[in-house]
């Protein structure tokens, strides 16, 4: 077919969608028990299968009308996209304005040949009308869409870089338990176990059943092996949920000027970033993780930005939690620098900002343990222990806590980057283009002005938007805006208007040296 011609999706996907409402009938199996009633048991099998059946066939003759009023046509400067059962749909995307083409594919489409292409243009809209879905087509024209729509004129690749920048190394599902995702998902089990139990009303009788288990243990032992029960059960879904996202993970350079990252063990992923959108790259610590010596690495780019329906926010994930070492080295190819511009001397921010942290950290502590007290004084005594021990516990802990954020805190200039660095649950260095800076704000609280600090924002149209450099000093700050972006915030910064010099106003831009002649004469 040639360039410009309407072209239909795959007719596979009936077959796709047929396998998934065979599968939403089979749940309707269970229901063969409450039907059977006092009707012989085949009478209640064959409504479940007639109803299964006519599920299956609604959906699949739904399907095949939505297959023929389908079609896409990709032409010189646009992709244009009519879709509907009974309303059409028109839509059209300047190829120019395209960022992004991804193509993802759950296990049944893969053993179809099937992917799904997403292309977005990475812009947020009112109507979420910034993406076109194509749902499905054949793994083969998924590919050509891909490297068609993101074929640009540019210069061709330099020597000395690899177009494989980084592999999978199973040894980095070591750092999958250790993330905050171990514990919510133990959590959310503990809780699934519940809301599925409470489904069946048999609730009482889980809750009765653990209550036997942990019949001859004290109530401190019983809520701490609960705990232990869940963050294994966490730790497991944490470790399997790894293998699924970053199996056959890797990360590569290809001719054109794009970086493309393909994983995925069931479901495979494939997300293609052009470098001319890469404005810098954030390197993530969370707690955990960090303890570990280890860290992830995010794009900072433009094109990336989510429609508010968008379930993809995983797109800026360029490496999984890897070596800290290992991870500055992805990004320094990434960025094509001899050196990470992450690994920058920082300057330090002033105590100011250590007082600071340590006060939100204390008032975390004292406001839950202050209500604790209360309502001990007013119903039960066993409150005022736990707030003492809330006390005990938590106070230093936050205090370790605020100096560790404190001593996060950073930031400095490295060569065409500016570097900023914050966080301890959280702890994120972000390398951003100093071309790439499109404005600057200053923010200073009440109570920073006492304490002679401020907040200044790096505002760009690439990542989140704004990063901050916080609580830094107000000379320090503002000096380090000057720097990093020449001649953006010059116009708004005083300087002294030193006047013409004379005998009793010294000139403060040409330095006194002391000369034979102006020495006093010893008598």
């Amino acid at each position: 077919m040639s360039e410009g011609e309407w072209r239909r999706l795959d007719p596979r996907t009936l077959l796709a969608g047929a396998a998934v409402l065979c599968g939403v009938a089979g749940g309707a199996l269970p229901a063969v028990a409450g039907l059977s009633g006092g009707r012989p048991l085949w009478q209640a099998v064959a409504r479940v299968l007639a109803g299964a059946a006519l599920l299956v066939l609604a959906g699949t003759a739904a399907d095949w009308v939505r297959l023929r009023r389908t079609r896409y046509r990709v032409g010189p400067e646009r992709v244009d996209l009519h879709t509907g059962l009974l309303l059409l749909k028109r839509r059209s995307l300047a190829r120019e304005r395209i960022r992004s083409v991804d193509l993802t594919a759950n296990p049944l489409q893969r053993l179809l040949g099937l992917v799904k292409v997403r292309i977005g243009t990475g812009e947020s809209t009112a109507l979420g009308e910034s993406t076109l879905e194509l749902d499905l087509v054949t793994r083969t024209e998924g590919e050509r869409l891909r490297r068609e729509l993101l074929t640009r004129t540019t210069a061709p690749e330099e020597p000395g870089h690899d177009s494989v920048l980084a592999a999978l190394d199973p040894r980095w599902i070591r750092y999958a338990p250790v993330s905050f995702l171990a514990p919510a998902l133990g959590g959310a089990a503990a809780g699934a176990v519940l809301q599925v139990s409470e489904w069946f009303g048999a609730q009482a009788e889980v809750i009765d059943w653990i209550g036997d288990r942990f019949r001859d243990t004290s109530l401190t032992w019983t809520i701490v092996d609960l705990i232990l029960l869940a963050t294994a059960a966490g730790t497991v879904g944490a470790l399997g949920l790894w293998v699924e996202m970053w199996w056959n993970y890797r990360l590569e350079r290809e001719p054109g000027g794009t970086l493309r990252v393909r994983r995925g063990l069931f479901t495979a992923r494939s997300v293609t970033l052009e470098e001319r959108r890469l404005r810098g790259i954030e390197l993530v610590e969370p707690l955990g993780v960090r303890l570990f010596g280890a860290a992830r690495v995010d794009a900072v780019a433009t094109g990336l930005a989510q429609d508010d329906g968008d379930k993809h926010g995983d797109l800026k994930n360029l490496l999984p939690a890897a070596p800290r070492v290992r991870a500055e080295r992805v990004a320094a190819l990434v960025l094509r620098a001899p050196e990470p511009p992450t690994r920058a001397p920082l300057a330090a921010h002033p105590r100011a900002a250590h007082a600071r942290r340590l006060r939100w950290a204390l008032w975390s502590v004292l406001g839950p343990v202050a209500v604790l007290a209360v309502l001990g004084l007013l119903l039960t005594p066993v409150l005022l222990y736990v707030a003492a021990g809330c006390a005990l516990v938590l106070g230093p802990v936050a205090a370790l806590l605020a100096l560790d954020a404190y001593h996060a805190l950073g930031h400095g200039v490295s060569d065409g980057y500016l570097v900023t660095r914050s966080g301890t649950v959280r702890r994120t260095t972000v390398a951003l283009q100093r071309s790439g800076v499109i404005g600057w704000t200053v923010k200073q609280s009440y109570f920073q002005r006492r304490a002679g600090i401020l907040t200044v924002t790096a505002t760009t149209a690439a990542g989140e938007g704004a990063y901050d450099v916080l609580d830094a000093g107000e000379s320090q700050g503002l000096a380090f805006a000057a720097e990093a972006v020449p001649g953006l915030l010059a116009p708004f910064l005083e300087t002294p208007d030193l006047g013409t010099p004379d005998l009793e106003t010294p000139d403060l831009e040409t330095p006194f040296v002391e000369t034979p002649e102006a020495r006093p004469t010893e008598r």
